[in-house]
């Protein structure tokens, strides 16, 4: 039922394309809202819907501790469970378990853990991997792999990437002809070499897409700029490219700039929480003495429901006051900026403009955009 037509590729290298799911198709680039626990907090399915959201990102190991991913099958899967009819796609789970350093141990076979919620020993395979983001229904699937953290030695990545392109095969075998596309996950560290390496191992298993991790966990942004372009160059031109938990505003349209389809991160829904509002000229953080009087909306060119009705002062009170009401109407302005932002960038890769766009979003916040890398 996958499949992924590349529609255009702008000068700069910013491509727009389309991938279709049995829940619907997905224009490109796009970002993909945060629901780690079958809910992207504080928003409705409508909510989604009406800010454009054409597909959403869950989390396969919060799901399987809880409530659990046979129990979402019992009722009638993801979709069903949490009435979201578009596109889905679930990680692997193998991010949070191998964050969790003190708590898990990694054999050839996979790896054990304790749960964070009660302690409670639990197994994650290749095998069982896929088989649960089987049993929640995802539209796109992701491998187990394994992420070193940031500064692991080039020898160690080695290692480390043996062990992910062998969970890699598994989990295809795993996954057979069952529904849903299954991506590979390209690690490598900051090593141009590793990265290829990844790339020629996974291409040669074969996926209808593939996903860039292990960036974005402390290096810098220029680097992280650097290896996603060293790594769309060498990707299938014809499957889409996914840059896994990515990012602030300039991150996606740098890394958009270089060649990738396809985001997911917290920030907006997270900062949004937070208190601080992503603009056109930068963020704010609206929880600043400076607003408690400023009757102007976040952003006066912004047409969220939001911008379009309350004030900064109004923003500010319900922050300091701790109302709900706040941490939901920040949410709603911080996905509507990143939805916009990732529409208008399709837009001007279309017409074949992207270079503008970029210099005009930077240009919009006093900023010059980061030198190439040589």
């Amino acid at each position: 039922m996958f499949r992924f037509e590349l529609e255009t590729t702008d000068p700069t290298g910013a491509r727009a394309g389309r991938f279709v799911t049995a829940h619907g198709a997905v224009e490109t680039p796009i970002f993909m809202p945060v629901g780690t626990a079958a809910s992207v907090k504080t928003m409705t399915p409508a909510d989604l819907m009406g800010l454009g959201a054409q597909i959403i990102l869950a989390n396969t190991y919060h799901l399987f501790l809880r409530p659990g991913h046979e129990r979402i099958r019992a009722l009638g899967g993801l979709h069903r469970f949490m009435a979201w009819d578009g596109p889905i796609l679930t990680d692997s789970g193998g991010y949070q378990v191998f964050s969790l350093a003190e708590r898990r141990t990694i054999d050839a076979d996979g790896v054990t853990f304790r749960s964070h919620l009660d302690g409670s020993e639990q197994r994650l395979t290749p095998e069982s991997a896929v088989a649960v983001q089987e049993a929640l229904g995802s539209d796109i699937l992701m491998c187990l792999d394994e992420c070193p953290p940031s500064g692991t030695a080039p020898a160690e990545i080695g290692r480390s990437l043996d062990l992910t392109h062998a969970w890699a095969a598994r989990c295809k075998e795993a996954h057979g002809d069952h529904p849903g596309a299954l991506f590979g996950i390209v690690q490598g560290g900051v090593y141009q070499e590793l990265r290829r390496a990844s790339v020629a191992a996974l291409t040669a298993i074969g996926f209808p897409g593939y996903a860039i991790g292990g960036l974005s966990v402390g290096e810098p942004p220029a680097v992280m700029y650097r290896v996603a372009g060293q790594t769309c160059a060498v990707l299938p031109v014809d499957r889409p490219r996914y840059l896994m938990g990515v990012g602030k505003p300039e991150d996606l349209v740098e890394a958009v700039a270089r060649g990738v389809d396809m985001f997911d991160c917290v920030l907006p829904t997270r900062n949004g929480r937070n208190g601080m509002l992503f603009t056109r000229r930068g963020p704010l953080v609206i929880r600043n003495a400076e607003y408690a009087d400023d009757d102007r909306p976040v952003d006066e060119e912004c047409a969220c429901y939001t911008c379009r009705t309350f004030s900064r002062a109004y923003l500010r009170h319900l922050c300091k006051a701790g109302e709900i009401t706040g941490l939901r109407l920040n949410t709603l302005h911080n996905l509507h900026y990143y939805l916009a932002l990732m529409n208008s960038m399709r837009g001007a890769i279309v017409r074949g403009l992207f270079g503008e766009f970029r210099r005009q979003f930077y240009a919009e916040r006093g900023e010059s955009p980061p030198p190439p890398e040589s």
